[in-house]
C-alpha cells in the first residue's frame, strides 16, 4: 500500500506547502478540512496525521477544532503552530495570549533529544507567526526547544508518537524545516518514499474514464499547461470520445489564439467566439473578486453554446490545479484570496459533471506529468497565464480598449524577456494596466495616458513567489519600447513585491 499521510487544515494559506514538503520527501499527501471525522480519516489508512496552522485563535468563539476522535487513530501525528496550540488546549495543557505576537524569524535552543529535531543546528533559525502560545504542556509530553519569546517552541509524547512545534517548518525562511519533515515522516512514522507525480498519470486515467463513463466529454483548452495535460489524460482515457474546446473570450494575449490552434492541430479542436458577451458581461464591474465571478459564469454560459456544434455533452474536463482550489478557499477553514474563475467563480447552476484530473497537483507536478506524456516542451514550459486572461490584469473596468492597449505593452514584455535568453529561467512575467493616468511628455508637447506596471516572479508552485531582479538594460528596453509604441501609455514602473505579502497577479 502507496505510503499516505493526511494534512488537516485549519485554515492556513499555506497548507499546501505542508503537502509540497511531504511530497517532496517521496510520500503522497493529501489536504482534508480541519475538522474532518475520525472515521472518515480512519477509512483512507493514512499513515500519519499533520495539523495545519491557521488565523484564528484557539479562544475564538467557534475556532476550528479537529475530531477529539483523531487521538485514538494510534498513528503518528505532528501539529504545526495553530495545530501545536489546539493539540495542547485539548489534551490538558494551557495555551495562553503571547504578551508579544511573535512574527518573524526567531533563534530557537533545542533543549534536548528529539527524533524530530534532530540533525537541525542548536540554535537554529525557524520562522514564527504566532499571537498565542503554550505556556504548559499537556501531561506526558516533554518540551523540546524554545525562543527567547516562546518558552515551549516544540514538545511531544514520544510514546504515542505525538509531535508538535510552534514555528512552521514547511516554509523556506525556516532553513532547516526539511529536516523536521524527513525525521516525523521516516524516523518517527516509518514511512516509505514510494510516491512521484509520474506515477499518478494511470490512476488519473483510470479516473477520468470511470468517471465519464460511456459519455462524450470536452476539455476548457487555454493553451497553458493545466488544461493541455488535462486534454492528455483524457484523450487517453475516453479517446475521440473527447473534444477540445477553446473559449475566445477577447482577453488572450497577442497571438495566442493563433499559436493554440497550431499546437492542437492534430485534436478536435472548437474555437467558441465569445468576445462580444463577455466584454457586455464586464461592463460597470471593477470588484476583482466579482470580475472572476462574472468570467467564471461566462465561460460555463459560452461551454453551454458550444454544444449546438458539438453534440450532446455532459461533461466538463478541467485543468484545475491545487492552488487555484487553495486560493479560492476550497479546503475546510480556508480563507479566500481570490476566486478563480474555473473554482470559485463556477455558477451554481453549471449543467455539466464537472471533472478535475489535476486537481491535487501542484504547478511543477503538472509539468513533470506534461513532460511523461511526451507533450512538446513550449507547452509543457509555458508561463502561466491565468484563466480569466488580462481582465484580471486590467485594474477598474475592463473594456476592449483597455485590453487592446495592454495585450500590446505584455507582448513587448514578452519579447523582451525571449530576446535577453530569460524566458524560461523566470515563473511568470507579464504587464499589468494600471487604474491611473499621468502625466508626460513627448515631442516637447504634454501627455496625459496609462501607467503600466510590469511584473517578473520567481517560484516553484505559484503558492509563494519572489520578485526577480531583472537587470537593468532589459528594463530600460521594455520601458523604452512600451511608451515608444503604445501611444496610450506614458508611464511603466516595476513591481518588487514578494508573494506574501501581495499575490502574483494584482487582481
Amino acid at each position: 500500500m502507496t505510503s499516505r499521510v493526511i494534512v488537516l487544515d485549519f485554515g492556513a494559506q499555506y497548507s499546501q506547502l505542508i503537502a509540497r514538503r511531504v511530497r517532496e520527501a517521496g510520500v503522497f499527501s493529501e489536504v482534508l478540512p480541519g475538522d474532518t471525522p475520525a472515521r472518515v480519516i480512519r477509512e483512507k489508512q493514512p499513515q500519519a496525521l499533520i495539523l495545519s496552522g491557521g488565523p484564528a485563535s484557539v479562544f475564538e468563539p467557534g475556532a476550528p477544532s479537529p475530531d477529539p476522535a483523531i487521538f485514538e487513530l494510534g498513528i503518528p501525528m505532528l501539529g504545526i503552530c495553530y495545530g501545536m496550540q489546539i493539540m495542547a488546549k485539548m489534551l490538558g495543557g494551557t495555551v495562553e495570549p503571547a504578551p508579544d505576537r511573535e512574527y518573524g524569524r526567531a533563534e530557537m535552543t533545542i533543549t534536548g533529544d528529539s527524533l524530530l529535531l534532530a540533525g537541525m543546528a542548536n540554535p537554529s533559525v525557524v520562522w514564527m507567526s504566532h499571537g498565542d502560545l503554550v505556556r504548559t504542556a499537556p501531561p506526558g509530553f516533554e518540551v523540546l526547544a524554545s525562543t527567547p519569546r516562546t518558552p515551549i517552541a516544540a514538545f511531544a509524547y514520544p510514546e504515542r508518537h505525538w509531535w508538535a512545534v510552534q514555528f512552521h517548518p514547511e516554509v523556506h525562511h525556516t532553513p532547516e524545516g526539511a529536516a523536521v519533515f524527513r525525521n516525523f515522516l521516516f524516523r518517527i512514522a516509518r514511512l516509505v518514499p514510494d510516491w512521484q507525480p509520474t506515477a499518478f498519470v494511470e490512476q488519473a486515467v483510470a479516473d477520468v474514464r470511470a468517471k465519464v463513463g460511456d459519455d462524450r466529454a470536452f476539455v476548457a483548452l487555454s493553451g497553458g499547461v493545466d488544461s493541455a495535460v488535462a486534454a492528455a489524460i483524457a484523450r487517453q482515457a475516453i479517446g475521440d470520445r473527447l473534444t477540445a474546446v477553446l473559449i475566445d473570450h477577447g482577453l488572450m494575449r497577442a497571438g495566442e489564439i493563433e499559436e493554440i490552434q497550431r499546437a492542437f492541430a492534430d485534436i478536435d479542436l472548437h474555437v467558441v467566439r465569445a468576445a462580444p458577451q463577455f466584454f457586455r458581461a464586464l461592463q460597470g464591474v471593477t470588484d476583482p473578486e466579482m470580475k472572476r465571478k462574472v468570467i467564471g459564469r461566462e465561460f460555463i454560459r459560452a461551454f453551454e453554446q458550444a454544444q449546438e456544434a458539438i453534440g450532446p455533452t455532459t461533461v466538463l474536463i478541467q485543468g484545475t490545479v491545487y492552488p487555484d482550489v487553495i486560493e479560492s478557499g476550497g479546503q475546510g477553514h480556508a480563507k479566500t484570496i481570490k476566486s478563480h474563475h474555473n473554482v470559485g467563480g463556477l455558477p451554481s447552476d453549471v449543467a455539466f459533471r464537472v471533472v478535475e484530473p489535476l486537481r491535487w497537483l501542484f504547478k511543477d507536478e503538472v509539468r513533470r506529468v506534461g513532460e511523461q506524456l511526451g507533450l512538446p516542451p513550449s507547452l509543457v514550459w509555458r508561463q502561466p497565464f491565468p484563466g480569466p486572461g488580462l481582465a484580471v490584469r486590467v485594474l477598474g473596468e475592463v473594456t476592449e480598449d483597455k485590453v487592446a492597449v495592454l495585450r500590446q505593452a505584455d507582448r513587448i514584455v514578452r519579447e523582451e524577456l525571449v530576446r535577453a535568453g530569460l524566458e524560461r529561467q523566470i515563473w511568470q512575467a507579464f504587464a499589468v494596466l494600471m487604474n491611473v493616468r499621468a502625466v508626460g511628455v513627448m515631442g516637447d508637447n504634454r501627455t496625459y495616458g496609462y501607467a503600466v506596471a510590469i511584473r517578473a516572479v520567481d517560484s516553484e508552485d505559484g503558492m509563494t513567489a519572489d520578485w526577480v531582479r531583472l537587470p537593468y538594460e532589459v528594463l530600460d528596453r521594455m520601458a523604452s519600447r512600451i511608451v515608444g509604441e503604445v501611444p496610450e501609455i506614458t508611464r511603466v514602473v516595476y513591481d518588487v513585491t514578494s508573494k506574501p505579502p501581495a499575490t502574483i497577479e494584482w487582481e
